[in-house]
């Protein structure tokens, strides 16, 4: 079973309605299992792979979310494109609840989350992400946001908390101060796996708040962002109908296709030949067994 396009489902896209030809795979990666089994089907004629990243009964919290082995697990699908869909809070008045956000820059400021594939073993690995997401991808996600009818913001920074609490008044405040633009639960250490995985990878983030700063808004609960998440979805679904044939629009391969190239530190024949095949997926084309 292969696919081109891989969908992380966030909070409340624990499913995707358009999927054709459909069929669930399971897999077991170095670092367990991935969150549930993946949904394999096709959409606008190409093979799509989905993973609700929190599980369908939602049984992953932020900070639980086996997110290197969801990124290895569609690595390992022949999946070259990444989306998240993600659920995000406004730190701006302009950026407004049921609005479309695709950030160009993100800020980890988690503490409990697993970085990389390269933590515990192997070789050290510096991937450069000045740019962390696929400008390519990202353009193509622009276009379909915008062509699915919600009110778009092309770029903005994601500020990517530890969770699972909502944020405090004084955070909220701060994090305006500090220039961020949304706040979110997932974006880290997605981005980061994503490189390490030579993956194109962006975020469409659905706003359903105004986090706590704003003093006119109701403040963020699970009720609210559960809420207007219902209202989002369809806008979702659309939008990733949409991006299917922009991305076949795209020329070559990026250079997140070669992230790794002059990534590896880590002398070739300091990296013992067990350590080469239990990461042959990521470093094979670099490092033969």
């Amino acid at each position: 079973m292969r696919a081109e396009l891989g969908v992380l489902g966030g909070s409340g896209l624990y499913r995707m309605a358009d999927l054709e030809d459909i069929e669930e795979v399971r897999l077991t990666t170095p670092f367990g299992e991935p969150s549930d089994a993946i949904t394999i089907g096709t959409l606008q004629g190409m093979r799509v792979a989905f993973l609700p990243r929190h599980g369908r009964a939602h049984q992953h919290s932020p900070s639980r979310v086996p997110a290197r082995a969801n990124f290895w697990a569609l690595k390992a699908l022949g999946v070259r494109w990444v989306v998240s869909v993600s659920a995000v809070g406004s730190l701006r008045e302009e950026i407004r609840p049921l609005d479309f956000v695709v950030p160009d820059q993100v800020i980890d400021r988690t503490v409990r989350r697993s970085r990389s594939f390269f933590d515990e073993e192997g070789p050290v690995v510096h991937v450069a992400l000045d740019e962390p997401f696929c400008p390519e991808l990202r353009e193509a996600l622009v276009q379909a946001s915008i062509a699915a009818g919600p009110r778009v913001h092309e770029r903005g920074t994601y500020l990517c908390i530890e969770g699972p609490q909502f944020s405090t008044k004084a955070e909220s405040r701060l994090y305006r101060s500090w220039g961020m633009d949304i706040i979110g639960m997932t974006a880290m250490p997605e981005v980061r796996l994503a490189r390490e995985a030579e993956l194109c990878f962006a975020i469409v983030a659905l706003v359903t708040d105004y986090d706590v700063w704003h003093s006119e808004e109701e403040p963020v609960s699970v009720t609210v962002v559960l809420e207007r998440l219902q209202q989002n979805v369809e806008a979702a679904q659309r939008t990733l109908r949409e991006l299917v044939p922009r991305l076949r629009h795209l020329p070559g391969r990026c250079s997140c296709s070669s992230a790794l190239q002059y990534a590896i530190v880590t002398r070739p024949d300091a990296i013992p030949r067990e350590i080469r095949e239990r990461y042959s997926l990521l470093l094979g084309k670099y490092l033969p067994v």
